[in-house]
């Protein structure tokens, strides 16, 4: 494992040795015994933790309290308390706008002037709406206070009975014991209420009580139990023996005995002996921050208490398969090499184990006893979200054991992330762990990096807020015409309004129109269509539950559905036209599985992979006839392999289920039937696949012995699994090295140093203590660019060119290539090296950095040793699932970080790309603009005819037809790097707007989020972005709607997305079927929202006519109020729950449906426009029909009641206007079942019964009796029967005519449904033949792709390889997924090492096989590549063969992506 501590410098190094020191604070020696200093430490280190030692007077305030402040550990993710809940519920409730509107409206109604009639019933929709909004808001947050409180009183052992420096007890005000005891009283009452309802049932409360409080709770955390015993340690004796450094078990191997006190004048580091000398590499004294003179009370202890009381500077005990309450630093742990194991999928929703360390210093600790001695500073960089990154270092003085008055040394040891415990994670395979509280409460890692995920509103949603802006335009100018009118007839005078009215109520013109204004705002409140939000609202969330409930995107194997994680964009689904996806994990199963390798010049391993199953099938060849046969070959040749596996040893370890590497040939070479040197060879290559890695063995089973291999990738855990196959079985990992069984011997291999992958390394190196021969050995493994560029100068031209050749063979068949290389190191080098890398790993700032410089100092001058290929297949369905999208014109771009040609071949494989593209390979052999530039100007003109300027981009902007399948875009990091700049986005957006797929290979996460930001915003379009790992996040953020996958990369993705999925294949169910659904639902509803309110709001408008525009109410107040309330409301929100034009198997089956989304035609201002007329021509009709009937004169009813009433004529009027909207949402549904005809009917005659019921009460003044004296006239009756005819009709025949003659997609498609052409998804007949349909030009090639090839073999298509690092390379090449390294660039250094090669020379040619499955391959690939790719250097052999090591000498030249070399 990496070495953390420090050890002491050798003369000559005293001047970075102060250097370094003033990386941890700038504390030099004392010559007192006293505690670290702390001068000019504070402006360097955010945080400092005291622990057993007195704060600085200069970190106390006046009254000596710590002048710093730590985020209490209680975590509050409720928004209320029972106390302040009324307030500030309303509070945020009236942040909407809307509900101010409706607020401000019953204010106006209470005041008389205005003349609304019954004012308290006008509070009834203002009352439900907050109403319903708080109990759900209080529902949501009492489950959120439940789960505040059941972690909050997690129980965990704390340290009592000692001080603890860093902070002081809370001084609780007034008003929080206020809101404590509000909150106690409350859960009491809470308590008494349940006690006594299970009393009344009979029911014993104790049980049911104590068993509610022994459930565990549903949340992201899980507490193992409620009461944790105590791990039985003994308490340590009186002697001090505890304190000295005498070894102890598995110590007396790792440590020295006591050493004197360095009287240096620079910091003393672990690992140092007093004068100064370097020790033995395997023989490390770490210190010991336990003071042994120290005098303590000895009252400590551990005791359980609550997570909400765990404070920074605390000592805590973790047990196994507890949680940990908050950011701690390892002391120690059960295990005596201080390791422990966690578990982080709560963090990244990874399940395998990762290791975590103490720190060697704090390993004594085991006791309560002991953490009252130790004695340290903990400096500590500033909390930050980064779960993979932490620097700090503890500091201490090292006292001498036998001498209390001698003087102590300065000592300090680095922190890391592997010695910090994150909150969140389990420990796990441990019993015990001590810690100290460094990070707590919302300071926590965990807790920074919650609620990252920005806030989206939905396109409809946002266009929205235009049209209800035109409704008040228009509600504004009904007020004003409505106020002016009213005080220019009154200044008029001798109207009929001054002999009827009892005179002016405002005393003057100008007044009584301001109140005219007022009054027609609570009259035409409904044409602003506030419940619409409320309405949209309910929609969103069911259909975010009919998403969340179909069993048809349920992923059985990790139980997981479709999860909505942002509801509220479900028609943006509806929408989508371009896709951005990432390939491993996410078009593949992220399940490696090891397929071939090159050893020595010599390719082994029998597969037949689905890219090479496309590259065939591109050729015209039978595939499956083909795949039958290879596959058989394969079986038989597996047989023989494993037969002579168990004949060379008898490996327990090896289970013939799980054997991937299939190769008869190397396991004969292994036993030497082709020499002894390529014996050796294939050997050494396991041994290594063994040793350089970082994967934890887990013993599950003895009986067969099985072992379960812990990788933080999934490419390791292949390579390492291979490596057992073989018979090299890792057995074993402890703090010091691993344990390995050799053909059937266990031997210890000492790990020294382990330099760990990252996404700019894009390797990783293990320096390995080889037992047998003591020899100092490292081994890395990375990408082929990578590990060519630090190869020794001049060494294995010919092993360089073969294994180049083998690895581009690799990759064609869409296999992931690593290299592996070596050196050896001399006792010395390493020596020095590993001080400087000490050095690196203590710093606090920059130390990733740092130690990268230095690992790539030693990571030079490499022996190669060959290369791997693993296979990351497909997963189920997503050939389909792409076809099915690209069918529906939905544009799907790959944004990969892996090699051109595996994406190329992926890409084939997965329907993306056809043999009848041409491909553009983009690429730049000068890094500056102007070269990108003159490229992009050449293909726009060369394939399209394009000059790429503004207008062609305003025409593309417009044209959102899918592109011809004639070309498809090849472009890499560096290359995408150039043509984002802003000067160039534009050229580059139309290029790729031409071509039918894009794929970026090799880029960086925010080269994925450039890339989506430029298509959303250039083009105006609708993207959605789907991934699965941590660095998919950015894209998944950037674009409209972002898919994340529950895959083996852990749940970044999905923790960070709007919706998770468990599968690619389910992407298409959720966009044609779920998002077309409820985009053309929400686009039609809201248009018939727009409309029932305009008919309601015009037949009020239009009775003012004849009013002089005074406010008079034709309706009856409660009208008003229901109309949205009751009336109207559940017909349009069943509509956009419930409508369905097609079934989803049709949807699936006629992807062209979903075309009219990408065309936004669902909800167009057009539409607005048209259903807002159509509501303006029915208010007529409604108003105007009844009018004909009252105009003449009053009538009487068969009763002898006059009709001549305002009320009475508001009757027939609203009457007829529900049943006309009603029946207009009706005629509007594609689907008419029994539900929905149900909800319309009840709707729709609810206000008969309402207004005979409430006409009843003789306090409702002119109104009462109403009901009988209208529901007996028959002009009622005849006058509602016509208004519904006259209103429909216009409505109904424009439909006929549409439908018959100009006929929609949907339209033709119903119909054939109802003819029965569809049964067959139903399994009721036979599929129809299929029409074959394509897009392709009439000038291409009419023959098979076969037949074209055998007669120019020029025409085949190029299938480019990956690019090498050129001279040009600037920066990270992007971010790879675990430690295949899949691109990346060479990092220039210094440095050169002597190594000892292994001996590798001889180059075997593989035509003497027995059976050359390898070179057949080559040979029907060859006919693939174009005579000219040799001569320009374009392919990835010829590139990596002739690149040199870029840190050889200063005159090295490198490949250009081109082949154009340039000078360094």
């Amino acid at each position: 494992m990496r070495a953390l501590s420090r050890r002491k410098a050798e003369k000559g190094e005293e001047d970075d040795l102060e250097q370094a020191g003033q990386n941890f604070g700038g504390s030099r020696p004392t010559s007192s015994a006293g505690p670290p200093a702390v001068d000019g430490a504070e402006e360097d280190t955010p945080r400092r933790v005291f622990v057993n030692t007195p704060l600085a007077p200069e970190l106390l305030d006046e009254d000596g309290s710590p002048v710093q402040q730590f985020s209490r550990n209680k975590i509050r993710t409720a928004k209320y308390t029972p106390l302040i809940f009324i307030p500030k519920n309303l509070w945020l409730q009236f942040h909407n706008i809307a509900n101010v509107y409706f607020l401000f409206v019953t204010i106006l109604a209470i005041f008389p002037i205005f003349g609304a009639s019954n004012p308290e019933i006008g509070c009834i929709p203002l009352i439900f709406i907050l109403l319903v909004t708080a109990i759900k808001d209080a529902i949501e947050d009492y489950r959120r206070t439940n789960l505040d409180n059941e972690l909050n009183n997690t129980p965990v052992h704390l340290l009592v009975d000692w001080e603890n420096p860093n902070v002081t007890d809370e001084n609780i005000s007034y008003w929080r014991q206020f809101k404590k005891a509000t909150s106690r009283g409350l859960r009491a009452l809470s308590k008494y209420y349940k006690v006594q309802k299970l009393k009344r049932k009979g029911v014993d409360p104790h049980e049911v009580l104590g068993l509610e409080r022994s459930q565990t709770r549903a949340s992201v955390y899980t507490v193992a139990s409620e009461s944790i015993q105590m791990t039985p340690v003994s308490s340590p004796g009186p002697d001090k023996s505890r304190f000295s450094f005498a070894p102890t078990l598995k110590e007396a191997d790792a440590h020295e005995a006591p050493r004197s006190p360095s009287t240096s004048n620079f910091l003393q580091i672990p690992g140092q002996s007093a004068g100064g000398q370097r020790n033995n590499i395997s023989s490390r004294d770490n210190g010991n921050v336990m003071d042994p003179h120290k005098q303590c009370p000895e009252k400590a202890r551990f005791k359980s208490d609550y997570w909400k009381n765990v404070r920074v500077g605390d000592f805590v005990r973790i047990y196994n398969d507890e949680e940990i309450p908050a950011d701690i630093i390892i002391m120690s742990t059960s295990d005596v090499d201080g390791a422990c194991y966690v578990e982080t999928k709560n963090l990244d929703g990874e399940t395998n184990l990762k290791v975590r360390n103490a720190l060697r210093a704090t390993r004594r600790i085991r006791h309560a006893k002991d953490c009252e001695s130790a004695t340290f500073v903990l400096e500590s960089e500033a909390p930050h979200a980064n779960l993979y990154s932490y620097s700090g270092v503890i500091k201490w003085t090292q006292k001498d054991p036998t001498d209390p008055e001698k003087p102590g040394t300065e000592m300090a040891e680095p922190v890391s992330i592997n010695n910090l415990l994150l909150r969140g994670c389990m420990l796990r395979n441990t019993d015990w762990c001590i810690g100290i509280v460094a990070f707590t409460g919302d300071e926590t890692k965990i807790m920074m990096n919650a609620g990252i995920t920005p806030s989206k509103r939905s396109r409809i949603t946002r266009e929205l807020n235009w049209n209800v802006i035109v409704n008040f335009m228009i509600l504004l100018g009904m007020c004003l015409i409505s106020g002016i009118v009213q005080g220019v007839i009154w200044s008029k005078g001798n109207e009929s309004l001054n002999f009827f009215e009892f005179g002016s109520i405002g005393g003057s013109p100008p007044v009584d129109g301001i109140v005219t204004f007022w009054t027609a705002v609570i009259l035409f409140q409904n044409l602003v269509p506030i419940s619409l939000y409320i309405s949209i609202e309910i929609i969103k969330l069911a259909q975010a539950f009919f998403i969340y409930s179909d069993v048809d995107m349920y992923y059985d194997k990790l139980d997981y559905p479709c999860t909505p994680k942002s509801w509220n964009i479900s028609d943006d689904l509806g929408q989508i036209e371009y896709i951005f996806s990432d390939k491993t994990g996410t078009l593949t199963q992220n399940v490696m599985e090891f397929k071939k390798c090159s050893v020595n010049g010599i390719p082994y391993g029998e597969a037949y992979t689905e890219a090479q199953a496309g590259m065939e099938k591109r050729q015209g060849k039978d595939v499956e006839l083909i795949g039958e046969q290879r596959r058989a070959e394969i079986a038989q040749d597996r047989e023989s392999m494993i037969k002579g596996l168990r004949e060379l040893s008898d490996n327990p370890y090896l289970h013939d289920d799980k054997v991937t590497f299939v190769s008869s040939d190397f396991v004969s070479d292994l036993r030497g039937n082709s020499g002894q040197e390529q014996a050796e060879a294939n050997a050494h290559f396991m041994l290594v696949l063994a040793l350089c890695h970082t994967v934890l063995p887990d013993r599950i089973s003895n009986d067969p012995p099985t072992i379960e291999l812990k990788a933080q990738s999934p490419d390791e855990a292949a390579l390492v699994a291979t490596a057992r196959d073989c018979g090299y079985s890792l057995v074993e990992r402890s703090q010091n090295g691993v344990v390995v069984n050799v053909q059937g011997e266990e031997k210890h291999f000492e790990v020294l140093s382990t330099l760990e992958f990252n996404s700019s390394r894009k390797r990783m190196s293990a320096i390995i203590r080889m037992p047998d021969t003591g020899k100092i050995m490292l081994f890395c493994k990375g990408a082929d660019s990578i590990i060519y560029s630090r190869l020794r100068r001049g060494e294995q031209v010919e092993l360089r060119q073969e294994t180049a050749q083998h690895l581009e063979v690799f990759a064609r068949e869409g296999l992931r290539t690593l290299c592996i290389a070596e050196k050896e190191l001399s006792e010395q080098e390493y020596k020095t090296w590993s001080m400087q890398h000490d050095l690196a790993a203590a710093a606090v700032h920059d130390r990733e950095q740092k130690l990268d410089e230095v690992s790539d100092a030693i990571e030079q001058d490499l022996w190669l040793l060959g290369g791997t290929a693993i296979e990351d297949r497909l997963q189920d369905g997503v050939p389909d699932t792409i076809a099915l999208l690209a069918e529906a014109g939905i544009k799907l771009w790959v944004l990969t970080g892996d090699k051109v040609e595996t994406a190329i071949n992926i890409g084939f494989s997965c329907n993306l790309l056809d043999n009848n593209m041409d491909l553009i390979v983009f690429k730049v052999e000068e890094d500056n603009l102007e070269a990108a530039e003159a490229m992009l100007d050449e293909n726009l003109m060369k394939h399209f005819n394009m000059t790429g300027s503004a207008e062609e981009l305003e025409a593309a902007k417009k044209d959102h037809s899918p592109p011809a399948q004639t070309h498809a875009l090849v472009i890499d990091g560096d290359a995408l790097k150039l043509v984002l700049d802003e000067n160039l986005k534009t050229k580059f957006l139309l290029l790729c707007k031409q071509c039918k797929a894009v794929l970026c290979c090799r880029v960086s996460p925010s080269q994925k989020a450039a890339v989506c930001q430029m298509v959303k915003k250039g083009l105006d379009v609708m993207t959605l972005s789907i991934g699965d790992g941590a660095n998919d996040v950015a894209m998944i953020q950037e674009a409209d709607v972002g898919v994340g996958i529950a895959g083996e990369e852990g749940r970044q993705a999905v923790m960070c997305s709007d919706y998770a999925i468990g599968q690619f294949r389910y992407l298409g169910r959720l966009v044609l079927v779920h998002g077309r659904w409820s985009y053309r639902r929400l686009g039609e509803m809201t248009a018939n929202f727009f409309y029932k309110n305009i008919v309601w709001t015009f037949a009020l408008f239009w009775y003012q006519l004849y009013n002089s525009f005074d406010g008079s109410y034709l309706f009856e107040y409660t009208y008003i109020l229901l109309y949205n309330l009751a009336f109207t409301s559940l017909p349009v929100i069943l509509m956009g729950i419930l409508d369905q034009d097609v079934d989803d198997k049709v949807s699936l089956a006629v992807p062209q449906l979903y075309r009219r989304g990408i065309l936004r035609l669902e909800w167009t201002q057009t539409k607005f426009w048209i259903y807002m007329l159509d509501g303006i021509y029915h208010s007529v009709m409604c108003f105007f029909m009844t009018y004909l009937i009252f105009y003449l004169g009053g009538f009487a009813s068969g009763s002898g009641h006059e009709l001549a009433g305002r009320e009475q004529m508001g009757v027939y009027v609203a009457c007829s206007a529900v049943v006309v909207v009603n029946t207009y949402v009706l005629i509007n549904q594609y689907r008419w079942d029994w539900l929905f005809v149900l909800i319309v009917a009840i709707s729709t005659l609810l206000i008969w019964p309402w207004t005979a019921i409430y006409s009843q009460f003789p306090s409702v003044g002119l109104f009462f009796g109403a009901a009988g004296q209208v529901y007996g006239a028959l002009s009622f009756w005849a006058t509602a029967l016509l208004t519904v005819i006259v209103c429909l009709l216009p409505r109904m025949s424009a439909k006929v005519v549409q439908k018959l003659f100009f006929p929609r997609d949907v339209d033709i498609i119903r119909e054939q449904v109802r003819q029965g052409k569809f049964d067959y998804l139903y399994g009721k007949g036979p599929k129809p033949i299929e029409m074959k349909i394509t897009s392709l030009s009439s000038d291409l090639p009419d023959s098979s792709p076969a037949e074209m090839y055998e007669r120019d073999d020029e025409l085949r298509p190029i299938y480019p390889p990956s690019v090498a690092p050129t001279a040009t390379t600037r920066g990270k090449r992007g971010s790879g997924n675990g430690s295949d390294g899949t691109d990346g660039s060479g990092y220039p250094g210094t440095g050169a090492f002597t190594p000892k090669r292994f001996s590798l020379e001889r180059n075997r040619p593989s035509m003497d096989r027995a059976r050359p499955s390898f070179d057949r391959l080559r040979s029907s690939m060859e006919r693939t590549r174009a005579s000219f790719e040799a001569s320009s250097d374009f392919t990835s052999a010829a590139l990596l063969a002739r690149m040199e090591s870029t840190h050889s000498g200063p005159s090295t030249k490198r490949q250009s992506f081109g082949g154009i070399g340039e000078a360094r």
